[in-house]
């Protein structure tokens, strides 16, 4: 629908829907959210871009109006299926983390800019990449067609990753995504 959502964690009502993408126009699939000090990213898994939804310093969501398109450049390319999926954020927003889930690949990207990096993984991959959770230089990559979560260090830069291994259980079927409580992980069959 090329569309996305923000609702009240509370009572479940929907404060704000967005049209980000006209899907008439040509693919879209809005994928993912991360939300920052300063934003929610949603990202487009046919579409090279970003979307932006503004959050004031007081809580307050952009409206329509606010939505900003954000360009994918530099070392991350589209190609054909699904590409950006999961996106995580590091603790201060400045820098966000994509996976590609056609290629394998894990990207950062400067969100004023719209500008991406590969993180060098050393010859690993994820491919069928989707949900990503960011904790300190962990990354949790989940694997959905592959039933695992990666699990990466990452340089203080970002700019490589190491495998440290996967998380395999008979009970994951397709997991698409991942959140963290205390020491605990959390997965979407």
């Amino acid at each position: 629908s090329g569309q996305g959502y923000v609702y009240d964690a509370v009572t479940g009502a929907t404060l704000r829907a967005f049209q980000f993408a006209d899907p008439a126009a040509g693919g879209t699939f809005v994928n993912d959210v991360v939300v920052t000090r300063d934003a929610a990213w949603f990202t487009d898994s046919l579409r090279p871009v970003l979307y932006k939804v503004p959050i004031a310093s007081n809580g307050a969501i952009g409206g329509p109006a606010d939505v900003q398109t954000v360009p994918l450049t530099g070392a991350l390319v589209y190609g054909p299926g699904f590409n950006v999926n999961g996106i995580a954020a590091t603790a201060d927003g400045k820098t966000l983390v994509v996976v590609q889930t056609n290629t394998g690949r894990l990207f950062t990207v400067t969100p004023a800019t719209g500008a991406t990096r590969a993180i060098d993984l050393g010859g690993a991959s994820v491919p069928f990449g989707d949900g990503l959770l960011l904790a300190g230089r962990t990354l949790y990559v989940v694997q959905n067609r592959r039933n695992r979560v990666a699990v990466f260090d990452l340089s203080r830069d970002l700019r490589a990753g190491r495998l440290l291994g996967t998380l395999d259980d008979p009970a994951l079927d397709v997991p698409t995504t991942i959140a963290g409580f205390g020491y605990n992980l959390y997965a979407v069959n």
